[in-house]
């Protein structure tokens, strides 16, 4: 079945590539320092979301590991300090330390998040998203992405891929026209998509759209495929349709570049270290999940919807021609990225 050639896509372990965004430092790097630096992130999500366990807290586990212990991190649900829109730039305040979530769903002032998160029907796999933003050292779209963080006074230290966003609703989706006139929780990019296919994005936060489908105020949402079972989505949506807007959405972790550059050398040597090895460690975890979650929908009387080959090429195409444009027009930057990614893809077609 084609869903499980979309997760086996996922699985696949990371090959190690030429080149990677470790960052080499010449001097200073001599060993762990004497002291310990705490910080306190708070991401977009609690412990509910799929990006908790399968994202966030494996990175900072590595973090810690590679540091020795010099760099501690308290993770703080979402709303615990501050909403999930505001969580992005708190961190750029340095109200707190670091932050998880997506720059472009809930931290909308940094559009070149965008390139991370995801081009609408883009890369179909962990290997295909690397080697576009980091290993490939004729695109390296990722350094785009970590100037504009620096600008903001953010560091991009963190990255996985959360599988196909499928499209989950109370109405079948085959073909591009079945979104017409629908409305569907959808933020940044999703909606951007959303829109182009003739449906009505409505943006809200994620706590909220379980209740906004039950009573009717959204026909569905966009969701990674993997996390419907720690949203529930199950109880309330009837239909998950394949590969949905996106086949590997990604999810990233920022640190405040105050609170970086007071590390030493050696520390930052070392989280730099961990950011391939734990991109592909969470995306495995995220992908051996989708599998259980759509399991979880059947299993409570929903059904998987399965797009033709003929209608995702018919999406990628306006995809391609109406979508990528709209990201470019964002900034400079993003208008070098999506350069990089069509060039990329017109060099790797399978």
């Amino acid at each position: 079945m084609r869903q499980r050639f979309l997760v086996a896509t996922l699985v696949t372990a990371g090959a190690a590539f030429a080149a990677s965004p470790a960052i080499v430092f010449a001097a200073d790097n001599d060993g762990p320092p004497d002291t310990v630096t705490k910080w306190t992130f708070q991401p977009a999500f609690d412990s509910s979301d799929a990006g908790w366990h399968r994202g966030l807290m494996p990175w900072v586990k590595a973090v810690e590991e590679a540091t020795e212990g010099t760099v501690q991190i308290r993770v703080e649900p979402v709303g615990a300090l501050t909403s999930g829109s505001e969580a992005f730039g708190a961190a750029s305040a340095g109200m707190t330390d670091g932050y998880a979530g997506w720059a472009t769903v809930y931290g909308g002032e940094m559009p070149e998040g965008m390139l991370a998160y995801g081009m609408a029907m883009g890369a179909t796999s962990s290997e295909q998203a690397w080697d576009a933003m980091w290993g490939n050292p004729d695109y390296r779209i990722g350094e785009l992405v970590q100037e504009a963080a620096n600008e903001r006074n953010l560091h991009w230290v963190g990255w996985t891929n959360q599988g196909p966003n499928a499209m989950f609703s109370n109405f079948r989706i085959e073909k591009l026209e079945d979104l017409k006139g629908k409305k569907m929780r959808a933020g940044g990019p999703q909606a951007l998509f959303h829109q182009a296919m003739g449906g009505s994005p409505v943006s809200m936060d994620a706590g909220d759209i379980y209740t906004s489908i039950k009573l009717g105020a959204i026909e569905g949402t966009y969701w990674d495929t993997g996390g419907i079972a720690d949203m529930n989505f199950q109880e309330v949506i009837k239909y998950a349709s394949l590969p949905g807007w996106n086949p590997a959405q990604h999810q990233e972790i920022y640190v405040n570049l105050d609170k970086w550059n007071e590390l030493t050398p050696w520390q930052r040597e070392k989280i730099e270290g961990v950011f391939e090895s734990t991109y592909f460690e969470t995306s495995e975890m995220h992908a051996e999940a989708v599998e259980d979650a759509l399991k979880a929908l059947t299993d409570a009387g929903g059904e998987i919807v399965e797009m033709s080959e003929e209608e995702v090429q018919r999406m990628r195409d306006k995809s391609i021609e109406v979508v990528w444009p709209m990201v470019a027009e964002q900034s400079d930057r993003n208008a070098e990225g999506v350069k990089r990614w069509t060039k990329y893809f017109e060099e790797h077609q399978d």
